[in-house]
């Protein structure tokens, strides 16, 4: 067995003891000692080509970089972000590394390495005699030809020298190889070659270059996998295995077999690597969605730290949960999907010619596909045949489906005689599948429609998830933070909220009757309200009101408030004042929010009534773990007092009889639980659909809507859009949270059934509202016949 075999510590020792051990100052020495042993060379005898080597040398050398650097070795360390339970959400950086001290680098690799590239490492003193030679020869032929360098020559061209191939610079790399030998040990220099080495796919370093290529930590290495890596630094575009598989391959056996040829693998071993079928990560393999949330941590380090935030190896922990974020992507992206069926079918993708004979289909679908990549569930296909009871289509991956039934109602319109050129899915068609719970398949298409999700701690404002929209390789704008929105019928909680401080109680009466107003109340025209079913239906105590989400009764509501006072009111909750202007519009939600200002605003009501700022960024730590920033919680205060903890719970009970019997009675029918409590919301045309619910300890949102507003149709609402995508995540998330009904604070009481603040607990406060104005009486069956009549006329 070779020596380069040995445990490296031996092999340490040995180098010790050849004169190669660090410390001392003989490094100061060696360079004089050189120049005379050629300089007695020369005048015993030895030749003047000797002479004049040494005189080269020492010219030189003054112009050799200094390497005290690399014994402080700082790589370029990208930025990653991780979530609450150390799930690597994202990196950033040019460099993608992981810097790992060689003693955490598996035998196995560091093995693979040494009979790939220096099988004596061990053995020489950074320059490898026979290796050398072989170069001399090589470069006397041809100029251009390089070979043989060992590791520690690699070291130094990687740390100091450019790529050209000259005589002056393999001279320096000579030296500077020598000066790296003295400075440092052999292990140091094994460490700063496995860590700074370029393995491809913009990786340096192999720790780095096992989870780009293989998705794990390089301690889990196989003998097959780390033979695989070891092959890249000579080549690492030529030999990448997922590039070309069959080249890297056959570099990997080569290099199995040097291991077998130095001892460092028995023959079973060597089999047994050579049989594994390696399987690699795909740019696609992502454990967890959550780029809108990594993108947003992203520009708060950078806003912190500048460019360095990419290469000083920051860790950012967020606060989010692995699990809720997944679940909140599948919940959003269901709901979008969904919806999506009801709409007009807009069409294939793109056509293609497909070649009439079959063994040559495949590689024309791979091609084509390869500008229509798979959007996770969403997968593209190639229609192979085409009628309006049965699709066959052709995957990606080569596999075919047929779709039948209803799996095809969604593009019907697609398969019709009459369907124009764009519209007609036939063969070579690039259309979109969609495969159900049972394994059918399903046709579809890519949403236009947008959507958000944002869940958080109400206690903290630690955000647990964040879905800024349907796919972030379609639209990088996060409509979480930035999209600003009219939240409709979710803000009413708002205005009651301002009305309970000024005497309103859950049992008062207020009448449900039509309205109408000129331009001077509105801010812009005459306008004449309606409910959202055009039914008036008289008195109603507020209670019912704000569970069947009454229009006329918040504008009555507001009315009494003042829309002025009602503005001001609506800053305690963090919304902009400018955003909601002081118009009784502002009863119907007309203003703007984004579904983070929304969270954060429901969460005054969950927590007791304390203004909490939103947190995604839970640590920053350095690369050594030392910890930069770390969010402390808030301490629930008279600083972030908001409204008082009974006009909090007041409200609380309100929002719970929507989710009881009101507008989103489907959630505790859905969920089986009491605790929740929320609001829907459907803007003026359905151009926006909310919801806005909420546990104790726990908040969420969800927003639908097209990017440039338009109607999501006639019978689209948030009860009907939003509340089923909350529904889906709060089904898991609401597993890990204890059941938490509402507990009454100081200052109110019940009287008759409704908590009261107390100085309105004997009638003192608003008992009705609006009584005087009338119910339009419903047709008798003689006038509905009239009418009848006039439009027949």
């Amino acid at each position: 067995m070779s020596t380069s075999g040995a445990d490296p510590a031996d092999a340490s020792g040995a180098a010790s003891r050849r004169g190669h051990a660090p410390g001392g100052n003989r490094h100061r020495h060696w360079l004089w000692r050189f120049i005379a042993g050629f300089l007695l060379l020369a005048t015993a005898g030895a030749g003047a080509l000797l002479l004049a080597a040494g005189i080269a040398v020492a010219v030189a050398y003054p112009n050799v970089p200094e390497i005290g650097g690399l014994a402080d070795y700082r790589p370029k360390l990208p930025m990653r972000i991780y979530a609450a339970d150390g799930v690597l959400l994202g990196e950033f950086g040019e460099e993608r590394r992981n810097f790992t001290p060689i003693a955490q680098m598996p035998k196995v690799l560091k093995d693979a390495v040494l009979a790939a590239e220096d099988a004596r490492f061990y053995e020489h003193g950074g320059v490898d005699p026979r290796g050398l030679l072989r170069a001399v020869l090589a470069n006397l032929r041809d100029a251009r030809s390089q070979g043989a360098s060992t590791i520690t020559m690699q070291v130094a061209k990687n740390f100091y020298l450019s790529t050209e191939k000259t005589y002056t610079r393999k001279l320096y790399e000579l030296l500077l190889t020598w000066k790296i030998e003295a400075l440092l040990t052999k292990e140091q220099i094994l460490e700063l070659y496995m860590n700074q080495i370029y393995l491809g796919q913009r990786a340096y370093g192999f720790a780095a270059a096992s989870e780009i290529y293989y998705g794990k930590p390089v301690a889990q290495l196989t003998l097959a996998e780390a033979a695989m890596l070891a092959g890249l630094p000579v080549a690492p575009s030529a030999y990448n295995p997922i590039a070309n598989p069959k080249r890297a391959t056959q570099r990997q056996r080569f290099i199995l077999g040097r291991m077998l040829e130095e001892g460092f693998v028995t023959q079973a071993q060597h089999d047994q690597a050579v049989a594994q079928v390696l399987r690699y990560r795909t740019p696609h393999d992502v454990p967890v969605h959550a780029e809108f949330a990594v993108e947003t941590a992203r520009q708060l380090v950078y806003a912190q730290y500048g460019a360095d935030a990419y290469t000083r190896g920051l860790d950012v922990t967020l606060t989010l949960d692995s699990a809720d974020q997944a679940l909140a992507y599948r919940a959003l992206r269901r709901g979008l999907l969904t919806y999506e069926k009801r709409q007009y079918y807009r069409g294939p993708e793109a056509h293609v010619d497909l070649p009439a004979a079959p063994e040559q289909i495949d590689a024309r679908v791979a091609e084509a596909l390869a500008e229509h990549p798979d959007n996770g569930e969403l997968r593209a296909a190639v229609v192979l045949e085409a009628g309006p009871r049965r699709v066959v289509a052709m995957l990606q991956d080569g596999e075919t489906i047929t779709v039948t039934g209803d799996g095809l109602k969604p593009v019907a319109s697609g398969l019709s005689d009459k369907a124009g050129p764009k519209l007609q899915i036939r063969r070579g068609a690039v259309v979109r599948a969609v495969r159900g719970a049972k394994g059918d398949w399903e046709l579809t298409q890519v949403p236009e429609v947008e959507g958000a999700f944002v869940a958080l701690d109400p206690a903290t404002g630690a955000i647990r998830a964040m879905v800024g929209g349907f796919d972030y390789g379609k639209s990088k704008f996060n409509h979480v933070t930035q999209a600003w929105r009219q939240p409709g019928s979710s803000f009413k909680p708002f205005i009651y909220s301002a009305a309970l401080e000024r005497g309103f109680t859950p049992a008062t009466v207020v009448n449900d009757a039509p309205l109408f107003f000129d331009a001077g109340t509105t801010g812009s025209q005459p306008w004449e309200p309606k409910n959202y079913d055009g039914k008036f239906e008289g008195p109603m105590p507020l209670r019912t009101a704000l569970a069947k989400s009454k229009n006329m009764v918040s504008i009555r509501v507001l009315q009494a408030v003042g829309p002025d006072q009602a503005q001001s009111w609506i800053t305690r909750f963090g919304f902009d004042a400018d955003k909601h202007p002081p118009y009784l519009t502002m009863a119907l939600g007309a203003g703007a929010t984004t579904p983070l200002q929304m969270a954060s605003a429901y969460a005054v009501f969950a927590n007791g009534g304390y203004l909490v700022p939103p947190a995604l960024i839970a640590r920053i730590a350095d690369h050594r773990g030392q910890v930069l920033q770390r969010l402390e919680p808030p301490v629930l205060d008279g600083s972030l007092r908001a409204i008082e903890a009974r006009n909090a719970f007041v409200m609380t009970t309100l929002l719970q009889e929507v989710t009881r019997s009101g507008t989103a009675a489907s959630a505790k029918r859905a969920l089986g639980r009491g605790d929740i409590f929320g609001k829907t919301g459907t803007t003026n045309d359905s151009m926006d659909a909310w919801f806005a619910g909420f546990h104790r300890d726990l908040v969420a949102v969800v927003w639908i809507g097209y990017d440039t507003p338009r109607k999501l149709g006639d019978r689209e609402t948030g009860g009907g859009l939003a509340l089923p995508v909350w529904i889906e995540y709060m089904a898991q998330a609401l597993k890990k949270l204890p059941p938490a009904e509402p507990v009454p604070p100081e200052g109110v009481l019940l009287v008759e059934g409704e908590w009261t603040f107390d100085e309105f607990a004997d009638g003192q406060g608003v008992k009705s509202l609006g009584l005087e104005d009338v119910v339009p009486a419903a047709p008798t069956p003689e006038e509905r016949s009239s009418i009848l009549d006039l439009f027949r006329r």
